[in-house]
């Protein structure tokens, strides 16, 4: 039996950051622009785990506890921006991320855009009904 590049794991890597970092760009770019715009400037940020200080902060027993996180002014705090005021920031957690997916039945790129739309989401009080509209239309 032969063997396609598609079906040969033997030679691939795990994503490293910078592979990351281009899967979840594109993810929130396919995004619908009016859910995007709830977010505007938004930075996405991939690191291998959450800190110390976020761990606790969120009450985490585990480093794999958190897939991503949103830091930001929501929709209903919003107006001027403070000086100082840091931009609203998404975490997305490559480890934590990686472990989920080898566990469960969906691709990566699903993944990932589905972590986006939830720390956007629960961020901005949409239910979990907008949300998984939001990601079907994404996932178009």
């Amino acid at each position: 039996m032969s063997t396609t590049a598609e079906d040969d794991w033997a030679g691939r890597h795990a994503p490293s950051l910078a592979d990351m970092e281009t899967l979840a760009r594109a993810a929130f770019e396919a995004l619908p622009e009016e859910f995007r715009a709830l977010c505007p400037g938004v930075i996405v940020h991939v690191e291998d785990f959450p800190d110390d200080e976020t761990l606790t902060e969120m009450d985490c027993a585990s480093e794999f506890d958190l897939l991503g996180l949103f830091r930001g002014i929501g929709l209903a705090q919003a107006g001027d921006i403070a000086t100082g005021q840091m931009p609203n920031q998404i975490w997305l957690y490559r480890r934590p991320l990686l472990d989920y997916w080898a566990e469960h039945e969906e691709t990566l790129g699903h993944l990932v855009t589905h972590v986006l739309v939830h720390e956007i989401g629960h961020h901005f009080g949409l239910s979990d009904g907008d949300m998984e509209a939001i990601e079907a239309r994404a996932d178009t």
